[in-house]
């Protein structure tokens, strides 16, 4: 993974979801197998066709664990899948195996879910100059592990939170008094506190657009909710000047129509809010 300060907050997340479905200790496992120290080795299986995502995050759980378990990973994050393939195995201690079992799939499919999902959106917008985003629409806790996987599905991830970029919404302009009042106090605060953070605003319609562009100053417009001819009406009135988003009722069958439009980002929240996990299992070789 090669980033230390990364894979630290993995690590974290790990260690929180062991002991979220750990607590005091597998019960059933404690009952079936006792203390018996049985060697055992189990695949993990795909159920289903898509692309593999969160390897070394299943490699970070066998280790938080137990560091004993030799986990060997036939695919690596990103490739794709189909339905029968082995996706690695993991040897060690049976009990571990069975106790570890839930958390490492949990991680897997989720993560193989989003990529699946990502990589769709990306290959359809192929040939354009869009590129896929993803929204703060994750699972709580998740963030992390959830771009991870927009990532490796091919997407680029948005802001992690609401402390790397300023993006004023519609709530903001409403209580600021107008969208030239709400960008003007965020260029003063960004002066004030000597903070290196972009500005992106939102647009509701091509009028909102026109006052932004009068106004300037920021650094990409969200076109939220647009209708494909009012999508190119502002890309065409925004031009160069400033980045270009797309966002709202992003769907597989018209995110080429978005992307043709001209835009640089198209975000989509369903990569992660409602992904549908991976089929995928760890069957024990007995």
């Amino acid at each position: 993974m090669g980033n230390f300060h990364l894979e630290e907050k993995i690590i974290e997340i790990v260690e929180r979801a062991l002991v979220e479905d750990i607590g005091s200790g597998d019960v059933t496992t404690m009952a079936v197998i006792g203390d018996e120290g049985i060697e055992a080795e189990a695949e993990f299986v795909s159920k289903d066709e898509g692309v593999v995502a969160g390897i070394d995050v299943v490699w970070f759980v066998f280790r938080a664990l137990d560091p004993s378990l030799n986990f060997i990973p036939f695919l690596s994050d990103g490739d794709e899948v189909k339905k029968g393939d082995i996706i690695g195995i993991v040897k060690g201690d049976v009990r571990s195996i069975l106790t570890v079992e839930r958390t490492a799939l949990n991680f897997l499919q989720r993560m193989s879910g989003i990529a699946t999902l990502t990589r769709k959106f990306v290959k359809a917008v192929e040939g354009t100059k869009a590129k896929i985003t993803d929204t703060r629409k994750t699972a709580p806790g998740l963030r992390l592990i959830d771009k991870l996987a927009v990532e490796i599905g091919g997407g680029v991830n948005h802001r992690f939170g609401l402390y790397d970029m300023i993006l004023i919404k519609d709530n903001h302009i409403a209580i600021a008094g107008g969208v030239e009042k709400a960008i003007e106090r965020c260029l003063r605060f960004i002066k004030e506190k000597n903070l290196d953070l972009k500005i992106e605003v939102e647009a509701q319609s091509v009028e909102d657009v026109e006052k932004i562009l009068k106004v300037g100053g920021v650094d990409r417009i969200l076109l939220d909710n647009f209708n494909i001819d009012d999508l190119k009406r502002a890309v065409d009135l925004i031009g160069e000047r400033f980045e270009v988003e797309a966002s709202g009722g992003i769907t597989l069958e018209n995110v080429r129509e978005v992307a043709e439009t001209g835009v640089d980002y198209i975000s989509v929240g369903m990569l992660t809010h409602s992904v549908r996990a991976l089929d995928i299992s760890l069957e024990i070789k007995v």
